[in-house]
C-alpha cells in the first residue's frame, strides 16, 4: 500500500464508526488502505471486512485506543 486514507472515529456511538469505514472502503483509489483509529476493538468490523475482500492488521495504541489497518486482500 502507498498511502492510507485517515478514519477517525474514536468516541464516536455505534455505528457510526463502521459507516464511517464502510463510506471510506467505497472512496478508496487503488493502491489505498485505511487507518482506522477507535476507542475500542472493532471486533464486527472484521467479518464485515473479509467479506468485502479486505484484511487488517489490529493494535493498541500507548492511550488505550486502537488502530487498524485495512487494505484490501488483492492490491489492484
Amino acid at each position: 500500500m502507498k498511502s492510507h486514507v485517515l478514519v477517525d472515529a474514536r468516541w464516536l456511538e455505534p455505528p457510526e464508526p463502521m459507516e464511517r469505514v464502510l463510506a471510506a472502503i467505497d472512496d478508496l483509489r487503488p493502491g489505498q488502505g485505511i487507518r482506522f483509529l477507535i476507542h475500542r476493538e472493532p471486533l464486527p468490523l472484521y467479518g464485515a471486512l473479509h467479506r468485502l475482500g479486505y484484511q487488517h492488521k489490529t493494535h493498541m495504541l500507548a492511550d488505550g485506543c486502537y488502530e487498524v489497518t485495512i487494505e484490501p486482500i488483492h492490491p489492484a
